[in-house]
């Protein structure tokens, strides 16, 4: 199961990077092949909606069906363990969230970066006409 989750987390690493390069000032002369590239890969990267939800569905598989160990009714190392099952889990929602709302927020920088793109083309085109 640990593959998924570096999946995932290059996934999101590679949306991260993306995002900073369109949305940092100063690179006007990639400007155009960034925003190719970042257009290219959006679709692909609509897989990771499902792929979230179906690694969402599996935490929440676990924790339903995780045993309840109170400080009281186990061992140490059993109590342990417990805690160590959760905060995986808690780091793992974590990374599920952060992956969609990074696909969500490419594709929207994407987008507004392509419509300003358009504008400044048609600014230039009325500064010509006239």
């Amino acid at each position: 199961m640990a593959l998924e989750w570096v999946v995932l987390g290059y996934t999101a690493g590679a949306e991260a990077i993306m995002l900073l390069l369109l949305t940092v000032p100063g690179l006007d002369g990639l400007r155009k092949g960034l925003i190719a590239v970042t257009r290219n890969l959006l679709k692909p990267f609509m897989s990771v909606v499902p792929f979230c939800l179906f690694l969402l569905m599996d935490i929440y598989w676990k924790y339903e069906t995780r045993p309840t160990c109170d400080a009281d009714s186990c061992t140490p190392s059993e109590y342990l363990r417990h805690q160590k099952s959760i905060m995986k889990s808690q780091r793992n929602a974590l990374l599920i969230a952060a992956a969609l709302i990074l696909y969500w927020l490419l594709y929207y920088v994407t987008n507004l970066v392509v419509k300003i793109e358009q504008l400044n083309q048609r600014v230039e085109r009325l500064k010509n006409r006239d």
